[in-house]
């Protein structure tokens, strides 16, 4: 079977660190290169966790590093859910690899002008390095197979009462995104608040007996006392958000999705960062977002077990 290449944009992050084992672990994609964002953490800290969890894979897969704040506004961390570096719970050694030179834009302009076929990014972050490629080199849109993400919402936020976090720290690269018109897969807190893990499935990940396993059980002890404190309705589960972006890649069927037109709020005084879904096809705009609204959760949290339980 033929591998899906991908290039990952992401900001680990407990849930980032579990996306990039379903995807390596997977065996799915040709994964081309990894660029972090700066988001969850500092981009410091992401970039190091990113290195963290290749050698924890024992992966050879090139890290490039991205932009240290959005295009326009200061950085919000979320050291409040993910804590202090990052990724905390788990006890993993300073990494030895070291980052390309190239910086995370100009090396997926290289990657994308070099191939002979078309390459799908996974952004789980803020979009800041995916919207600057956008403006930096606009001729190599048609490279892009698809931009399946993790981001935003329809009818909840996590940040604000209307915005996701991800969109939220950089609205203005998240419109440029939007309005690229390179095709979106759009995974937002619709259905990533329905992508939950639960303490049994964390001992399941902790029963696997491997180094991989062990990590994410302790990944998801960490960031489940977040959810449970500050999310009673998920009634004990923590939202594993970007998994899903690389789950509807391997299995689009899991997930119930409905093509939308999406645009960003960037201006509002109550609602910026908000990612205004057209639902209800009100606007009689040609939708530009396959939005993604539900999930089968116990196939999901398979998928993540089968894929992490291959690796060391």
């Amino acid at each position: 079977m033929k591998k899906i290449p991908v290039l990952i944009d992401c900001d680990p992050g407990h849930d980032d660190a579990v996306m990039l084992l379903l995807a390596f672990g997977s065996g799915l994609f040709d994964i081309k290169a990894i660029t972090s964002s700066a988001g969850n953490q500092t981009q410091e800290k992401t970039l190091k966790n990113v290195m963290r969890i290749i050698e924890l894979m024992g992966a050879d897969i090139p890290v490039y590093r991205g932009a240290d704040k959005p295009l326009f506004r200061k950085l919000i961390i979320a050291d409040n859910v993910h804590g202090e570096m990052g990724m905390d719970g788990p006890v993993l050694p300073e990494p030895t690899l070291q980052h390309q030179p190239l910086s995370a834009i100009e090396a997926i302009a290289q990657i994308l002008a070099e191939s002979d076929e078309k390459i799908t990014i996974v952004p789980t972050g803020p979009l800041t390095n995916i919207a600057t490629f956008l403006l930096a080199y606009p001729h190599l849109k048609p490279k892009i197979e698809r931009i399946s993400l993790m981001g935003g919402g329809a009818f909840r936020g996590n940040i604000t009462p209307t915005a996701e976090f991800n969109i939220f720290v950089d609205p203005e690269a998240a419109a440029i995104v939007f309005k690229s018109g390179v095709p979106i897969t759009m995974c937002g807190l619709d259905v990533t608040h329905k992508a939950l893990v639960f303490q049994e499935d964390i001992d399941r990940f902790r029963a696997i007996g491997n180094k991989s396993g062990k990590v994410v059980a302790e990944l998801m002890d960490f960031f489940s006392i977040y959810y449970r404190r500050e999310r009673p309705e998920l009634e004990g589960g923590a939202a594993l958000h970007d998994p899903c972006a690389i789950a509807w890649l391997i299995d689009p069927s899991m997930f119930t999705t409905k093509p939308c037109y999406v645009d960003v709020e960037v201006a509002g005084t109550l609602t910026a960062g908000t990612t205004v879904v057209d639902f209800f096809d009100v606007l009689k705009q040609s939708p530009n977002v396959d939005f993604v609204y539900d999930i089968d959760r116990k196939k999901y949290i398979q998928l993540i077990y089968d894929a992490v339980k291959v690796l060391p």
